[in-house]
């Protein structure tokens, strides 16, 4: 396997969590391995401590005359700056706190005053966000540079093109920089899903060319109900409010049985409600401790991760890894995976929930809320995905790939039964209810 570099990793933040014991069928409990970070990611230890330093002086926002409302003030204002500057905003750009990326397209698609082009390989957020616009979705090519060219060909009479900064299930990423560029010259703005991207790797509005950039506080180690859209205003600033409501307005009247309203510009224009202070402060105190390892001794932990993974995977007969062009120019820490014909063709379902249920590591099965790629990869087969992040480590990836190669070689020791549409040990002897809050079925949803 490749060696794995080890210095770089003591400079990496520290994650809640990270030696969580969790039990297994066979009554043994083992450090949780998650490699589910694609998914959500584990707070950062920085990011839970500042919020609980934030919680004494919760208030109120903006309008408050008390100190503790005027000191939240100042945190969301701060957290808002703080936002932009990790993510290389412009001195003209605005900065709107969200739920997460899906709401942040959301809020763009009401603002875009003309059609938008996607590629076919995007996360439903993005697929789905642009309907009403006149959505057109381009096929990419197998290579990127064949994408470029297509993108190119279709991109003339659109306001927006639209792309993912790293897909969700390859963990390839797009030329950016080239993409804006013939998006520019052809009249188009370019927004980017960075969901998956920035998480791994520096995402700069300006160095890119890029005009909006949307991303979710959950993936990026700060769980807290956040997610930013952060680009180009006069859009923003024209667009109808996303979410009508106090803080949105300078004025509201009324006359006759009409309503009046004199609306704010953004950000407060689309921030109506009381926001989610909590939350912007931890994706603020994430891109803090992040700042100082995102260029260069993130990636680099992460790569060396991620090719000791696909060596270990690659020496297993029946195991495809999927990919979606031939030259990648990069690819984050994401490796989905198909048990093929040769490792019994074994469903993804049952793969995933072996690996928790046998072997204590946490993957994601399904097709990942992007059903046309995966319809291109597999054919519409449901795969399972292992995504690493900062707290994993060698001895991780090393248990991953022991576990699906005995899973490969030996089949599931446990049995295991369909019940609402995924596969659960039977019987199941682990506790699930460790808050003792009620045991939920999992319903089979979009999220698979």
């Amino acid at each position: 396997m490749t060696a794995v570099l080890t210095a770089p990793t003591a400079a990496l933040p520290a994650t809640v969590g990270a030696d969580l014991e969790v039990p297994l069928v066979d009554g043994r409990r083992v450090r949780h391995v998650d490699l589910d970070a694609a998914a959500s990611a584990p707070p950062l230890q920085a990011v839970a401590d500042h919020v609980v330093e934030v919680l004494p002086y919760y208030a109120s926002v903006h309008r408050g005359a008390g100190y503790t409302s005027r000191v939240c003030t100042s945190l969301l204002e701060s957290a808002r700056e703080t936002v932009g500057r990790f993510l290389g905003a412009r001195e003209d750009d605005v900065v709107v706190f969200t739920r997460n990326t899906t709401d942040a397209l959301a809020l763009l698609a009401r603002a875009v005053p003309g059609p938008v082009l996607t590629l076919d390989l995007e996360h439903h957020a993005t697929l789905l966000a642009w309907r009403h616009t006149g959505h057109r979705v381009v096929t990419a090519g197998d290579t990127a540079a064949a994408t470029l060219d297509a993108l190119r060909e279709h991109v003339g009479g659109h306001a927006l093109v639209a792309v993912t900064g790293a897909s969700n299930v390859t963990g390839e990423t797009l030329p950016l920089r080239e993409i804006a560029d013939l998006a520019h010259a052809a009249g188009a703005r370019v927004a980017v899903d960075a969901a998956q991207l920035a998480p791994h790797r520096r995402v700069d509005l300006a160095a890119l060319g890029v005009d909006y950039v949307a991303l979710s506080g959950h993936k990026l180690y700060a769980p807290y109900g956040a997610g930013v859209l952060v680009g180009r205003r006069d859009w923003l600033d024209a667009a109808p409010a996303h979410l009508a409501g106090g803080g949105a307005v300078r004025a509201v009247s009324v006359t006759g049985d009409v309503t009046g309203t004199d609306w704010l510009p953004a950000p407060q224009r689309h921030e109506g409600g009381t926001p989610n202070l909590l939350g912007a402060a931890a994706l603020a105190a994430a891109c803090r401790a992040l700042e100082p390892v995102i260029d260069t001794v993130l990636p680099a932990h992460e790569r060396a991760l991620a090719s000791r993974l696909r060596d270990g995977l690659s020496g297993i007969p029946g195991v495809r890894t999927l990919d979606a062009f031939a030259d990648a120019p990069d690819r984050v820490a994401v490796v989905t995976l198909e048990v093929g014909p040769d490792g019994g063709g074994l469903p993804a379902g049952l793969v995933a929930a072996a690996l928790s249920a046998e072997h204590g590591i946490g993957v994601r099965d399904g097709r990942f809320c992007a059903h046309p790629l995966l319809a291109r990869l597999t054919g519409g087969r449901d795969a399972v995905r292992a995504s690493l992040g900062l707290a994993t480590t060698a001895e991780d990836v090393d248990r991953f790939v022991a576990a699906i190669a005995t899973i490969v070689a030996h089949g599931p020791a446990w049995t295991y039964a369909l019940r609402d549409g995924r596969w659960v040990p039977t019987p199941d002897p682990r506790d699930l209810d460790p808050f003792r809050l009620g045991d939920h079925a999992d319903p089979a949803g979009c999220g698979r």
